[in-house]
């Protein structure tokens, strides 16, 4: 059980909302929601969720202790998603959390959230600035070594087995094993539409290969029929007809 969850008491209200916006500006709510639809989608045929915004309530009998990570993923755990996560029902806490910062919220980023990551055993923290205010680079990555958090210099993410690249405004996500990008969902209708249109394209082609063959199986059936009528009004062909 994690360190700072301790056992069920009594009964007690544990909200799911607290009526807060979700994300500071459209660019923070779009790298949030691409990233946990993106992860979503990776880990589909995994046991595990990725759950978005959601209350993360991790000392039971104390519905104020919680935090609301932007993007958590949790492994081991019944699919689906939750109207909130408590670490001592479900007996496991995140093994990555994603935060999309800005310079209003970096120093509970940076240290309250930080702290109480480390302390739950959170294996990796990513920090992610979209508009790039206070992180040059955009995007940050702490994992957990000897109980202490190090920051990530290969900008990979082991429990993801992913390797994570800054794209403009959004974190690109590319397969360890294959090197092929997780597609977000613009890039993945685009995608399908190039699919559809491909195949349509090939079945098309198809239907005219087929009406072409077709159109030559007739003309030497006529052939085959005009030296028919030949034979039975001239006789057998000459050998070099």
């Amino acid at each position: 059980m994690p360190k700072n969850a301790i056992a069920p008491t009594d009964t007690i209200f544990y909200p799911s909302s607290d009526g807060e916006p979700v994300a500071e500006s459209y660019d923070h709510l779009y790298a949030l929601l691409t990233t946990l639809e993106v992860l979503k989608q990776y880990l589909s045929d995994r046991r595990a969720t990725v759950l978005g915004n959601q209350f993360m309530y991790y000392a039971c009998g104390f519905p104020k202790l919680r935090v609301a990570p932007d993007v958590m993923v949790i492994f081991d755990v019944e699919l689906g998603g939750r109207d909130n996560y408590k670490i001592w029902e479900e007996g496991q806490t995140p093994q990555v959390i994603f935060e999309m910062t800005s310079p209003g919220t970096r120093e509970e980023d940076i240290t309250r959230k930080k702290d109480l990551y480390q302390n739950l055993d959170v294996l990796e923290y990513w920090l992610f600035d979209p508009k790039g205010e206070w992180i040059e680079e955009k995007l940050r990555g702490y994992r957990l070594q000897g109980g202490t958090y190090i920051p990530i210099t290969d900008s990979r993410s082991q429990p993801l087995q992913l390797r994570l690249q800054v794209e403009d405004k959004l974190i690109g996500f590319y397969r360890e094993d294959t090197g092929e990008k997780l597609l977000v969902p613009e890039e993945l209708s685009a995608a399908l539409k190039n699919e559809n249109r491909q195949r349509m394209e090939a079945e098309e082609q198809v239907r005219i290969e087929r009406e072409r063959a077709e159109l030559e199986r007739k003309r030497a059936e006529a052939i085959e029929a005009q030296l028919a009528r030949y034979r039975e009004q001239f006789g057998d062909l000459p050998n070099n007809f």
